[in-house]
């Protein structure tokens, strides 16, 4: 490739970035020395080796200075890193965009810090082929990371290991969905909602009898929303009170749905219940936020909301399950994850534009705006 066409490639990429990318390096000092690394343009562009590619620290370095971006050498990159959280996170955010949701929703996200929570595998490359989870906490409305630790693969996901404060949402997939984490965060004076899981969280009604779902589901007749009145107790016998809202899925999100369940269930030779592939049919939710302060439309609305940053998470778990974490470093740790995130969404954002792309090699849209 000729530097003529690398010099063009990066063109192309840059007018994707936010505007004043450049101008920020320097305001959240991820650039203050210019004696190895000399613009930002170079700094993000050595990042994205070690971000974009899962390439280790020291491997991003010899590349660097093979391509002759600078003379560096992976601690003084490690330093970087740490130094660019901020920027990379200023990126991610300003690439994100504003979530299209409903006002009564955005009011909420005002009142209350709606957390997501989430965990991804990371396996590493290389002899020693270390598999880690590593588990995280994104602020919904600012992609702000206020909460990570890093465990074997063996850990399992929960609530129980995050802080949690009164006014807190902490929004979650089917993983979270168990008694003990939900009572942690209940007990905090906070709100959950998760996707339910059928075999992970007993439901009850008031008088602390077992409640089926099933039968529930059932009665829901087109893009009807489901809300019933459902109960957890604590050890001590006190009730918490929660919501089961449900839709019905359409039927094309049915059968994808189903036959995702059969394909991993024939991977591991195991069999499919009749019961699985029937709640398969619906989105099924399970909230402790009252219907004061949220109705059952907006509950499906935000959880939504979460789900439009969920499908840039996939493009973020597949680049974040290629690299090298810095698990030693928090500030790296947390500096790594944005950058991940960032190149996540700028994946995502490409990958929109690409119609607009033509033979001349620009998406017109970003050069004609």
């Amino acid at each position: 490739m000729t530097e003529t066409t690398i010099k063009e490639d990066w063109d192309v990429l840059t007018s994707f970035f936010p505007e004043g990318w450049e101008k920020k390096a320097h305001e959240t000092r991820a650039l203050v020395r210019r004696r190895k690394i000399d613009s930002p343009e170079t700094l993000l562009r050595v990042l994205l080796i070690h971000l974009a590619d899962g390439n280790s620290l020291r491997t991003t370095a010899a590349y660097a200075r093979e391509a002759n971006l600078c003379q560096i050498n992976d601690a003084a990159l490690l330093h970087r890193l740490r130094a660019s959280g901020q920027w990379l996170r200023w990126m991610a955010v300003r690439l994100r965009g504003s979530i299209d949701t409903k006002a009564t929703v955005r009011n909420f996200t005002k009142k209350h810090r709606v957390r997501l929570i989430d965990a991804s595998m990371v396996s590493e490359p290389g002899s020693t082929g270390s598999d880690w989870r590593l588990h995280y906490s994104l602020n919904l409305e600012s992609l702000h990371c206020d909460a990570f630790e890093v465990t074997d693969y063996h850990a399992g996901e929960s609530f129980t290991r995050f802080s949690v404060w009164p006014q807190d949402l902490l929004l979650g997939d089917r993983a979270y969905c168990n008694r003990n984490g939900i009572l942690h965060v209940v007990n905090q004076g906070a709100d959950v909602l998760v996707r339910f899981h059928s075999t992970a969280l007993p439901l009850f009604n008031y008088r602390a009898q077992r409640i089926g779902v099933l039968p529930k589901l059932r009665t829901l007749k087109g893009a009807a929303v489901g809300d019933w009145n459902v109960y957890l107790f604590k050890d001590s016998g006190e009730k918490v009170k929660g919501r089961l809202c449900a839709i019905r899925k359409s039927q094309e999100a049915i059968e994808k749905a189903k036959k995702a369940i059969l394909q991993a269930a024939s991977k591991k030779q195991r069999k499919v219940k009749p019961e699985t592939l029937e709640y398969a049919e619906y989105v099924v939710l399970i909230t402790t936020v009252n219907r004061h302060r949220l109705k059952k439309m907006d509950v499906m609305e935000l959880y939504r909301a979460r789900w439009q940053v969920e499908l840039s998470f996939k493009r973020l778990k597949g680049i974040i399950d290629l690299g090298h974490l810095p698990k030693k470093d928090p500030e790296s740790c947390k500096a790594w994850l944005y950058g991940k995130l960032f190149v996540a969404l700028l994946v995502e954002h490409i990958y929109q534009e690409a119609e607009s792309f033509s033979p001349w090699g620009y998406p017109l849209r970003a050069v004609n705006a």
